[in-house]
């Protein structure tokens, strides 16, 4: 019943049938790590690759980094780093239920577009903010109240926009554009490569943030440009798409359809 809710389909069992018979073909490929590395597979081994990068390039750290010295300016002193820990987390979680609750009725590729949108006009605000009261000296002297609630509002709304888009989604699109054959190899991709750019950032990112002061804002913001112009131009929507069919929105689409040769489309699942 909630599968027929969720994708609108009127035979259940048929639906469930096709699942099971895919993923008992996908059960005989021998070696997904080779077939990953083939041709027909290389959309999906791009965005292995890119997604779990661009997450990491959204700016989450700074506005974290950040958090502690708003907060203490607002006259929480010693407990700031706690509010800013707790506030950020209700914030986190309560949008990233939104983005449990909306994805599969507006679609995975338009909340990459929004929470990118919304992300990139709080950098603003944050980078505008920040550069008029920190200057390059990196001492704010005493924050006026009114400056500390747009700038916490500013952090608030854009770890909103990030936890309901690129926070969950740039774990769950990768598991859900793979076909049932690679799943296994493209996720220990995926997760490679996330946990190889957040050490690089960690490792970087206080060097960064001594040498550019608020310009990090902006050498993030252009990342969230670039990889949401990627998105747009080359993410196709999942919305709807049963995942056994997975493959056929590859096929379809106008930048990724030249990845398949006609045996391939030809080909069934379980003789590859």
């Amino acid at each position: 019943v909630q599968l027929q809710k969720i994708r609108g389909i009127d035979n259940v069992e048929e639906e469930f049938n096709d699942l099971a018979k895919a993923s008992e073909a996908a059960k005989l490929v021998q070696n997904p790590w080779r077939e990953i590395l083939t041709r027909k597979y290389r959309p999906q081994l791009i965005f292995a690759v890119l997604i779990p990068l661009f997450q990491q390039l959204t700016g989450m750290n700074v506005f974290v980094f950040y958090a502690p010295v708003l907060f203490k300016s607002m006259g929480f002193g010693n407990n700031a780093s706690l509010m800013s820990a707790l506030i950020t987390s209700v914030v986190n979680f309560f949008a990233t239920l939104v983005s449990i609750a909306t994805v599969d009725k507006y679609g995975r590729r338009t909340l990459f577009l929004e929470g990118g949108l919304q992300m990139l006009l709080c950098q603003f605000v944050m980078t505008v903010s920040i550069a008029s009261k920190f200057g390059t000296s990196g001492n704010p002297g005493e924050l006026p109240l009114w400056f500390s609630m747009l700038v916490v509002i500013a952090m608030c709304v854009y770890i909103a926009g990030f936890a309901w888009s690129w926070g969950p989604l740039g774990w769950l699109v990768p598991s859900e554009i793979f076909p049932l054959e690679i799943r296994s190899a493209a996720q220990s991709i995926t997760v490679a490569v996330n946990m190889i750019f957040t050490f690089c950032i960690a490792q970087v990112f206080t060097t960064m943030l001594c040498n550019l002061k608020f310009g990090l804002f902006i050498f993030f913001a252009v990342c969230v440009v670039g990889m949401s112009i990627f998105i747009y131009k080359f993410l196709p929507e999942t919305k709807g798409v049963p995942i056994e069919e997975m493959t056929t929105v590859w096929k379809n689409h106008p930048r990724w359809s030249k990845y398949f040769v006609q045996k391939d489309l030809s080909c069934e699942m379980g003789k590859i």
